[in-house]
């Protein structure tokens, strides 16, 4: 399958990718994992986008595409992708247009998770991140908390509150998605692309998505 995964920061995007992995051997594609990674690695890439994403902001456009394009073109999203938290503004959607086109790649639909701004709240708040930039696996401190406190169950790395999840730097992401990304629910419907699931949880956006492959 070849899918886009809209909604905002905390929907559920990257647990919902995780889940569909497992169906048909399609590959996640995380811009946000990507870079945090840079940023550990201090690359240059990562020096670059390390203040923006700090701020809750976006990463500019010519860094992202970049990264888009050659990412598409590795081996493994031969079998299918993913994309998530991949358009977030509509000049990235048009210019994601352009290349799928450019590599003769046909999307199967775009799935917008639409949680309560309150729940988006909670979620995020709570939320810890391994610090492995190698694993970077994701807890709750309330729903999802590791068996040793602030220790990854997987690699043993500490598990942090990062920069952009604090209720501020939070606040600022919401406001920016519904500024910036929320119009591509729009876009995206005129295509005749666009599934809207109104859920709090993943395996009823799993659901939804089998439902509509007829998986």
């Amino acid at each position: 399958m070849k899918l886009i995964l809209l909604g905002a920061p905390g929907a559920g995007k990257g647990t919902v990718a995780k889940l569909l992995t497992a169906l048909d051997g399609s590959v996640q594609i995380s811009t946000g994992d990507i870079l945090r990674g840079a940023v550990q690695a201090k690359s240059e890439l990562g020096l670059e986008a390390e203040g923006y994403m700090t701020r809750g902001d976006l990463v500019p456009d010519s860094l992202i595409m970049g990264i888009m394009e050659k990412r598409l073109q590795e081996p493994d999203c031969a079998k299918g992708f993913l994309l998530d938290g991949f358009p977030r503004t509509i000049p990235q959607a048009e210019e994601l247009t352009q290349l799928l086109t450019r590599l003769d790649i046909k999307l199967d639909m775009v799935v917008e998770i639409d949680v309560p701004r309150d729940i988006l709240l909670d979620r995020l708040c709570t939320r810890r991140t391994c610090e492995n930039p190698k694993c970077q696996s994701i807890y709750n401190i309330t729903s999802n908390p590791p068996k040793v406190v602030g220790i990854c169950d997987k690699c043993g790395a500490r598990i942090v509150q990062r920069e952009d999840e604090t209720e501020m730097a939070i606040t600022h992401r919401l406001e920016t998605y519904n500024e910036k990304t929320a119009p591509l629910v729009g876009f995206y419907r005129e295509k005749g692309l666009l599934v809207s699931v109104p859920a709090t949880s993943s395996d009823d956006v799993i659901k939804a998505i089998k439902a509509k492959l007829n998986l």
